[in-house]
């Protein structure tokens, strides 16, 4: 019997990332670039200049009508009656037992209008997930519009110096997790939103996902930003800057069998609001004295590299746990990693042992985000 190969799901600008020579991977069923001149100097333009990322493969769901603030609110942990027109907040979708359907970012475009923007890898479980916990509600429209636009991130420190040449909407009154429409590269009524995934100052452009729209903005940006030593960057780069920045990724930090409060996002989780799918089950873990293990950055302190699904020991060589995410922290200058562990050993500075090729390297924990943008 022949073996099938499952088709890549490619962005609109695939054919600008294979003309850099950019290395492509398979991630969560797209075809997207990892890297393009090379990890470690593009997470260093970010954190020192701009960078641009293609993450178009996020998901887009729009949720329109009467009932859309009621659905956000079953649907979502945190709190989207607080939000004004303009104003975005993060927030998750949970399972009934307080576990992750998904991280997402809420948007409120108006009063009866959402934009709830999904991960990539879980873009088919989430759509479904969303419609049959709320598909059911008098008043509320789901619309997937996830392949309508091709959506790109502008960050760093000169990101907004960049951006601003491209557009006449000032962008020195967006507020950090707060989005307007307005004119870039001469297309009409984009979102631009102060938002992204790299503990940097940033943007993200929502265009219209036609080629040669997307490779035409795609250029412009490149071209605003060629002063600034603007690179364009990969998964590879996004990964490390979010690691540092303590940021959770779906399947590491944050999955269907880790519940909110173990994750250490319990701020997040607005349980004085009327109910929300997964309020319960972290009512009693609360009450049953909170979670047994939590995330706890770990450095290493002898020479190794704690990769993602090494075991942690205790010092006296029990398994304790894993790590969820490890890797060099090219803007640290550190090897860095997150995991769960047993509660009692998340006190700051709890030496533990990470086991590297067989051998027990030490690491302590230290506090997150390992990295603070400085401030203005």
């Amino acid at each position: 019997m022949a073996e099938t190969t499952t088709e890549l799901r490619k962005t609109a600008l695939n054919a600008a990332h294979r003309a850099t020579k950019a290395k492509m991977v398979d991630f969560g069923g797209w075809d997207m670039p990892v890297e393009y001149s090379g990890l470690i100097a593009e997470h260093m333009a970010v954190r020192t200049a701009v960078g641009l990322f293609d993450v178009s493969h996020m998901g887009d769901i729009q949720l329109r009508g009467p009932g859309s603030l009621a659905a956000v609110q079953q649907l979502c942990m945190n709190d989207a009656s607080k939000l004004v027109e303009g104003q975005a907040q993060y927030s998750a979708m949970l399972y009934p037992n307080g576990t992750f359907v998904d991280d997402v970012v809420v948007h409120k475009l108006s009063d009866n209008d959402y934009l709830i923007v999904i991960n990539a890898g879980t873009r088919e479980k989430d759509v479904q997930w969303i419609r049959q916990t709320i598909g059911r509600m008098p008043g509320v429209h789901i619309n997937d519009f996830s392949d309508y636009y091709t959506q790109l991130a502008i960050q760093g420190p000169r990101a907004a110096e960049t951006l601003q040449k491209l557009t006449s909407t000032d962008l020195s009154t967006i507020k950090n997790y707060w989005f307007t429409w307005g004119q870039v590269c001469g297309l009409h009524n984009v979102m631009i939103a102060r938002t992204g995934y790299t503990g940097e100052d940033g943007f993200e452009i929502y265009v219209p996902s036609d080629v040669p729209t997307s490779e035409r903005v795609w250029n412009e940006v490149l071209a605003a930003g060629a002063e600034f030593g603007i690179l364009p960057c990969g998964l590879g780069a996004r990964n490390t800057l979010r690691l540092e920045s303590a940021m959770a990724l779906y399947g590491h930090e944050i999955s269907d069998t880790i519940n909110v409060l173990e994750a250490g996002l319990g701020r997040y989780a607005k349980l004085d609001k009327p109910e929300f799918v997964g309020r319960e089950a972290l009512l009693e873990i609360q009450a049953a004295g909170g979670p047994r293990r939590k995330l706890v950055g770990l450095e290493m302190i002898e020479r190794g590299i704690g990769r993602d699904g090494y075991p942690v020991f205790s010092l006296d060589g029990i398994k304790i746990g894993d790590i969820t995410s490890g890797s060099p922290a090219p803007f640290l200058k550190k090897n860095i990693a997150l995991a769960y562990v047993p509660v009692e050993f998340a006190a700051l500075d709890t030496e533990v042992g990470v086991e590297i090729r067989g051998q027990k390297v030490k690491a302590k924990v230290v506090p997150t985000p390992f990295y603070k943008r400085p401030r203005k």
